[in-house]
């Protein structure tokens, strides 16, 4: 058996029989209440016909710019409500369940990089976002820099948490690896959120966007980014390496490294005051208004 075909079977074990702490996963998971908050509320957004699950700030602060949360691969925003929370005192907070994943409708195809980023585009104009900021969790930051590079009109700035993925190591069989070296960071209350939106995703879905995702080469995309854009990484995250976080600052012409140390790969959950106070001072240096 080849070592490619190896990877894929271990990756695709992993996500339908193991949690990402490594205990037993049942074979159906159990729904388990969405993660909600007093500080947003849920809207939903037509987008060419498909409604996308849309959280929004239930009551932003007058002139607070807009910032969109951008989840990470077969996750939906429940798992991003923890740094939404303390942003949304801030930011008028605008979070969308991207195409295929979370509450959001199902497209008949499986999208790649670009046609996620193509979707995200088209919700912020049906959602009346002309221009704001972003940030993006892991896959998520892929999605960033595909927006951003294609459509710079449409990014202020942006902040990329724990940038996916670095180029030699695009294997199924080594992001076995690193997923497996990063799941002592997760707490069981985010594997429980992961679990449920795994189920609403469906395995097929999940594996077919994380191949797209290792195809992607978001290097190439990085100097077409016109906005100012920080990077963001947990000093022991195995998955966004520091060589990597330093080549994608590096290859921005806008780009900036901030290191959160004793912290892994998803600060957005496990450490959301952390990343928090790493991401204000840079959003604050723009003066757009929502």
């Amino acid at each position: 058996m080849s070592r490619r075909r190896l990877g894929k079977l271990a990756a695709g074990a992993a996500l339908a029989t193991v949690t990402a702490s490594g205990r037993p996963r049942p074979a159906v998971a159990e729904p388990i209440e969405a993660a909600r908050s007093p500080a947003l509320r849920e809207i939903v957004v037509d987008v060419d016909g498909l409604p996308m699950l849309t959280r929004v700030s239930a009551d932003p602060p007058p002139d607070a710019p807009p910032l969109v949360p951008v989840h990470g691969l077969a996750l939906s925003g429940r798992y991003m409500v923890p740094v939404v929370e303390r942003l949304a005192l801030h930011y008028h907070i605008m979070m969308p369940d991207l195409p295929g994943f979370g509450d959001s409708g199902k497209p008949d195809r499986v999208l790649d990089v670009p046609g996620l980023a193509t979707w995200l585009e088209r919700w912020m104009v049906a959602i009346g976002l002309e221009r704001a900021m972003l940030l993006g969790n892991s896959f998520g930051c892929q999605l960033i820099v595909d927006l951003a590079a294609r459509y710079p009109d449409r990014v202020e700035r942006a902040v990329l948490q724990g940038p996916t993925t670095p180029p030699d190591e695009r294997t199924w069989l080594m992001q076995f690896v690193r997923w497996r070296q990063n799941a002592p960071y997760s707490p069981p209350d985010m594997d429980a959120i992961a679990e449920s939106d795994y189920a609403k995703c469906g395995l097929v879905r999940a594996l077919t966007t994380f191949e797209f995702s290792l195809r992607d080469r978001p290097e190439t995309k990085l100097s077409a980014i016109e906005a100012p854009v920080l990077v963001v990484r947990g000093a022991e995250d195995p998955i966004c390496t520091q060589e990597w976080a330093e080549m994608v600052a590096d290859g921005l012409p806008g780009g900036e490294l901030e290191i959160i140390p004793d912290v892994a790969h998803t600060l957005v959950f496990t450490a959301p005051k952390e990343l928090a106070e790493a991401s204000r001072p840079f959003l604050d240096r723009t003066t757009l208004t929502a």
